[in-house]
């Protein structure tokens, strides 16, 4: 990793005045030692910008960037004099073992919280390092409900797991079929290798036939696929009335496109933590592909003004506002308010703070921010449906901007 500096001789208020703001946090790569600035609080970034999923992780690195930039343009951490947050990178290049290297790495050098990692196994290997140090570490996506479980007093995350998302997702999706005659009555689950994909599957098997929902097959993929050729002929072989995929962004798009190529005709594609599902730049560049399909997924609230600024941010910076983006942003200004509140650096005393967050600033479509064992219990996600080009939210009510076309109509 390498340290990136201030070009053209700025001193720091002259860099931040001049628009550096998405910067002014400071971002070092991975020094032996740390920038000697004691007013800084340096908050570790760790996501898998290389590697097959590296779309995800650079778009988990510019939300955290953003929440950084937005922190210090306000004042930085007020209860420590102003202290500007500081970033320090990480690539897990999406294997564990070296997602948990760069954690021995920054607690070495003297981090003070960590932020990380996308993927669940990544989170995991992240947290359970992080440990050893007792360091404040936050999970941005990981869904794995095995995080949370472990009873690591550092570990916490502010976005539900996967056991409440399945949960969730079939709850509504018996709501949606009943309310259209239940017309479907099976059910295909397509699933990446990994502890995500597999636990979302199981979750899932376990709890559709408890709404009349037979799981007729149940696919496997690596990671990363490049044809599912064999994959879709399977499903056309099945003739399932719903294709259920959980699987990252570059397998659904393929898999979706796939799909479109062969005519494969169902009552739904009713994706569970698509990893594409609900994705402008899916929806963008491949419209027809994309069109109709539901989603059950971390999304924010369309009528949040919070949100809807945050994503006018991204957008103008070039960015698609994908869930990685606002749930990292979000994860970065979970741990920074415990710092805030906690007044001190002091490991203990900002895990302690995290532990009692009521943090409300997040335009999410959540509950009161409840942390139980490191999980926060307001956390939910919506469900979603591309309709016309548009990402609509179909549930919860109260959030709803569309109602729900099913079956589909393609």
């Amino acid at each position: 990793m390498t340290r990136q500096a201030n070009k053209g001789g700025l001193d720091r208020r002259a860099f931040l005045a001049a628009g550096g703001a998405a910067l002014g946090a400071g971002i070092t790569g991975f020094p032996a030692v740390l920038r000697a600035q004691t007013e800084s609080v340096k908050i570790g970034l760790i996501h898998p910008v290389s590697g097959f999923i590296a779309f995800s992780g650079n778009q988990c690195r510019e939300g955290a960037l953003m929440a950084i930039a937005d922190i210090n343009a306000r004042g930085g951490i007020q209860s420590l004099g102003g202290a500007q947050l500081e970033a320090v990178l990480g690539d897990s290049q999406g294997k564990p073992e070296v997602g948990a290297a760069e954690v021995a790495k920054m607690a070495e050098a003297g981090i003070h919280g960590i932020v990380a990692g996308y993927a669940s196994s990544i989170s995991l290997a992240t947290s359970q390092e992080a440990a050893k140090t007792n360091t404040p570490h936050v999970v941005d996506v990981g869904v794995s409900d095995e995080i949370t479980k472990r009873g690591l007093e550092n570990t916490f995350r502010f976005s539900p797991g996967y056991g409440k998302i399945a949960e969730f997702a079939v709850a509504n999706l018996d709501t949606i079929n009943k309310n259209a005659g239940s017309p479907a009555k099976t059910a295909m689950i397509i699933h990446e290798e990994s502890l995500f994909g597999t636990g979302t599957a199981n979750l899932l098997n376990a709890q559709l036939p408890q709404i009349g929902i037979e799981v007729v097959d149940t696919i496997k993929h690596a990671n990363p696929t490049r044809d599912f050729t064999n994959i879709v002929l399977q499903i056309k072989s099945n003739a399932p009335d719903l294709i259920i995929p959980a699987n990252y962004y570059n397998e659904y798009v393929l898999l979706a496109r796939t799909m479109r190529q062969q005519q494969v005709s169902a009552k739904g594609i009713y994706s569970v933590l698509g990893g594409a599902a609900s994705n402008y730049q899916f929806v963008a560049e491949f419209p027809e592909a994309a069109d109709m399909i539901m989603d059950c997924n971390h999304w924010f609230d369309p009528n949040s003004e919070v949100a809807l600024q945050r994503k006018k941010a991204a957008e103008d910076k070039g960015l698609y506002y994908t869930y990685e983006v606002f749930l990292a942003y979000n994860a970065v200004a979970f741990l920074a308010d415990a710092i805030e509140r906690a007044g001190s650096l002091d490991k203990a005393a900002v895990n302690a703070a995290l532990a009692e967050s009521t943090w409300d600033d997040h335009g999410m479509p959540y509950g009161p921010t409840k942390i139980e064992n490191g999980q926060n219990q307001g956390a939910q996600p919506v469900n979603t449906q591309v309709l016309d080009g548009v990402i609509e939210v179909i549930y919860p009510d109260q959030f709803a901007s569309a109602e729900a076309v099913f079956p589909m109509t393609r």
